[in-house]
């Protein structure tokens, strides 16, 4: 998989190492799509609001993979294993030790970084690259899966459940209504695109982009191959994480089956890929656009009463092969052009 979305013409607004900042349009377009987020709920019924929950979730995850395969060209199909991980460690420490949210986030975090550099080591020791990688990454996930399937103190395969009390408003033990945990994901996503720019714009940013394009050209100016790479995995693995913390305080329930599946794994990675890979921008478009069309189609099969398993899969794997055939570089590249809030490339290239 090339990263084509990443290109100085594909880096958008806010995505811009190479395209420069993002135009005063572009501005006003970002704070106009925030100001939009904070006001929905007004309008939103519970369904919606629901919906718009599960839209910034993976918005914010595809943010975190981002970095990894974005930024720095680590391909990562197994990242459903720093959600798992982030959601039982957080929910046990709740549960059995009466730990709250917030503070288990960092212990959740800390093992996420840890499985993610054991990976990373393994790989960049050894020179496992490139697709080889990828399935390295996949193989730990499924490990964790069938593994977490036979811990009884986490709920086997049964599930693990936090407790839940109606009516309940504790923001600090991120305990309440549908409302709470929207502006909860909300104010992540939005950190998440602020984090992922200043990094973007850092020296470690463009050590990454250095590292992506030619790892030999970088290696040679002086760039750390082994020390750049762990650093994108423990980024990546730790904001991963906490989105697997607030996915098990918001559903209540976790198993193993679901939360380390493959199919996660690749519903994390889509956003990016459909929306632009390598821009700030394009998980969070993705995210808008795959989500609602995947939850409107669930929707309509329930309402018509049809039951046509693994349809939603299909769908996805349909709107992942118009991506690529259509718009390589994903949809943001191509609407912020059309849009004007990127420059073309030195050589005066149209993006396709």
């Amino acid at each position: 998989m090339t990263n084509r979305g990443a290109s100085p013409v594909g880096i958008a607004l806010l995505g811009g190492a190479n395209a420069g900042a993002a135009t005063g349009r572009g501005a006003a377009l970002l704070a106009l799509g925030g100001v939009a987020l904070l006001l929905a709920p007004l309008v939103a019924d519970r369904y919606l609001l629901s919906v718009l929950t599960t839209v910034l979730w993976f918005a914010y995850v595809g943010q975190a993979w981002n970095v990894m395969m974005g930024f720095s060209g680590l391909l990562s199909l197994g990242h459903a294993l720093y959600v798992g991980l982030g959601a039982y460690a957080s929910a046990a420490l709740f549960v059995h030790f009466g730990v709250g949210p917030w503070a288990g986030a960092l212990l959740a975090m800390l093992v996420a970084v840890a499985a993610g550099c054991g990976i990373g080591f393994l790989g960049f020791r050894f020179g496992v690259k490139g697709v080889h990688f990828a399935l390295l990454t996949i193989a730990f996930a499924e490990v964790a899966r069938v593994g977490f399937d036979h811990i009884q103190w986490l709920g086997g395969s049964g599930g693990f459940f936090l407790p839940v009390e109606a009516g309940v408003s504790d923001p600090l033990n991120l305990r309440g209504s549908p409302l709470l945990f929207y502006y909860v994901i909300l104010a992540l996503t939005g950190a998440a695109l602020l984090l992922a720019r200043a990094l973007l714009h850092s020296r470690l940013g463009y050590q990454w982009l250095a590292v992506r394009e030619d790892a030999e050209a970088a290696e040679a100016v002086g760039v750390d191959l082994f020390t750049a790479r762990m650093t994108a995995v423990a980024v990546s693995s730790a904001l991963t994480a906490l989105g697997g913390v607030f996915q098990a305080f918001y559903f209540n329930n976790l198993f193993p089956e679901q939360v380390f599946s493959m199919g996660r794994s690749i519903e994390i990675i889509l956003p990016a890929i459909v929306g632009g890979i390598g821009t700030l921008i394009g998980p969070i478009l993705g995210a808008f656009i795959l989500t609602p069309m995947g939850e409107g189609l669930t929707f309509l099969l329930e309402v018509s009463g049809l039951e046509l398993p693994g349809l939603k899969q299909l769908f996805y794997g349909v709107a992942l092969v118009v991506i690529v055939v259509f718009r390589p570089d994903g949809v943001w590249p191509w609407l912020a052009r059309r849009l004007g809030l990127v420059r073309a490339n030195a050589e005066g290239e149209d993006a396709r």
